[in-house]
């Protein structure tokens, strides 16, 4: 690990993943530790308005995934790897670190907990799980594969929900495209893998996203033992930050909150509640 101080109170550093790549990540703020994962085609520097509004409670660490920014990329992919980049972040963060992660990130978050990444508490905002949106990353990787990389990424773009403001510089990560649809794999809600998934995880969707993303919201948190779900009133994938922020704080900031002790000395369990509206 090595750290070097930046403008804007940002600290910028590396950490070895388990096979030796290099694992770029920015912190900023102070508190307990909270580590963004971004979606497709996303890195730290896209997290900023998100993590500067965390960072007024949060110590906020924010990384560039395998392939992505100022990470490294070592071959061959593997889900497996991506989920050691995590662990080696999550390591360097600080113990009881709070995740979260945007789209595909939020299903990279949810594979590494069920791997056994600790976490204190997970949020996700839309992950992509639905048949259509695998069946696009699964073309988008084979034409990666024949070396079309400019088709890959207009056939992504066309009916993806990316952002505007990550498109100018998405030609650069577009084989990160092929790494995003190994982590949907099929697109099915995993379950078997989310039964194993302890943390208490809350789901965020935009209220005017479109009804497959929103019914994907509802069955992922029917299938987490400990999931709630919340929708934004107005939103879509491409949420504001300010109304995302203070959701995730609330949600992620109690859970590093010290445990209320009841009067035979023991620790109140949290209540986890019903899945909300």
């Amino acid at each position: 690990m090595d750290e070097v101080s930046t403008t804007r109170g940002r600290v910028r550093g590396r950490v070895a993943s388990g096979d030796g790549t290099p694992i770029a990540y920015e912190r900023y703020g102070e508190g307990p530790p909270l580590v963004l994962v971004s979606g497709v085609l996303g890195t730290a520097a896209g997290e900023r308005a998100l993590g500067g509004l965390l960072a007024r409670r949060f110590s906020v660490v924010a990384y560039d995934r395998r392939g992505r920014g100022r990470s490294g990329d070592t071959g061959p992919y593997a889900v497996e790897r991506e989920i050691e980049d995590l662990a080696a972040v999550v390591g360097e963060a600080g113990p009881g670190a709070v995740l979260h992660g945007t789209g595909t990130g939020g299903a990279l978050v949810l594979a590494a907990v069920a791997a056994g990444v600790p976490a204190g508490a997970v949020s996700v905002f839309e992950p992509p799980y639905s048949t259509a949106a695998a069946e696009r990353a699964r073309q988008a990787a084979e034409l990666l594969g024949g070396g079309r990389r400019a088709a890959a990424l207009d056939l992504f773009l066309a009916e993806s929900a990316v952002p505007a403001e990550l498109r100018p510089g998405a030609a650069e990560l577009a084989h990160t495209l092929a790494y995003d649809a190994a982590v949907l794999g099929d697109g099915a809600v995993p379950e078997p893998i989310l039964a194993g998934v302890h943390a208490r995880v809350l789901v965020v969707d935009g209220g005017v996203s479109p009804m497959g993303v929103r019914q994907a919201a509802r069955a992922l948190t029917a299938a987490l033992p400990r999931g709630r779900h919340r929708t934004l009133t107005g939103q879509t994938y491409d949420v504001a930050p300010h109304v995302l922020a203070p959701v995730l704080a609330e949600f992620l900031g109690d859970a590093q909150e010290p445990a209320e002790t009841a009067p035979n000395g023991l620790a109140r369990p949290v209540p986890t509640g019903p899945a909300g509206p």
